[in-house]
């Protein structure tokens, strides 16, 4: 069964390329090179180009900027948090990038289902643990949780950027929820 041809259930105006200004068309260009396709989650900003611009800048950092966390982990993070919150968007967007970064098809779709049930290294639980952990119960972490990190070898700056991507991705979570954000069709079988 398909999903509704749609990017938000909101009667927003999503400006068509020929609207949008140069800038953003080549950020546009080069999503399209790279991914072959226009995320939804941008058209959707682009209803609002101020957004757009800190959205997107936002995310590069949080996903590609400069940190121990290696792109596979973020996407991790964020198929974990995303499951967690229900938010079928991301766990769509982001359980194809981690079958496309860990080359395992079956991987985004344990994490999204129950990352506890996935085998993954000491490491790589500890941070699922403390990102849903702060997903599910934020006023219920403590130094227990931040050195359960520590011991499974991240350190303090680690922790930081796992904090700050999970964050990301409840914020992200909440809102494509509210307005019932399609994932574009093309993430349902990348990487299989």
């Amino acid at each position: 069964m398909s999903q509704p041809d749609h990017i938000t259930a909101l009667d927003l105006h999503y400006p068509s390329r020929e609207e949008l200004p140069d800038d953003v068309k080549k950020y546009f260009d080069v999503c399209d090179a790279k991914l072959g396709m226009i995320p939804n989650v941008l058209k959707a900003y682009s209803q609002n180009l101020a957004q757009l611009e800190v959205f997107s800048r936002f995310y590069n950092e949080m996903m590609f900027g400069d940190s121990n966390l290696t792109t596979l982990e973020r996407e991790m993070l964020a198929v974990a948090v995303s499951s967690q919150n229900h938010c079928f968007y991301c766990i769509a967007a982001h359980g194809a990038a981690v079958r496309n970064y860990s080359g395992d098809p079956a991987l985004g779709e344990l994490l999204a289902i129950n990352y506890r049930a996935a085998e993954l290294s000491t490491r790589h639980r500890a941070m699922l643990d403390f990102a849903v952990k702060m997903t599910v119960s934020p006023d219920c972490i403590e130094e227990s949780d931040r050195q359960a990190l520590r011991d499974a070898g991240f350190s303090d700056r680690d922790i930081w950027d796992i904090a700050n991507v999970a964050g990301f991705y409840n914020m992200t979570n909440r809102v494509a929820g509210a307005v019932d954000m399609q994932p574009n069709p093309e993430y349902h079988s990348q990487a299989r």
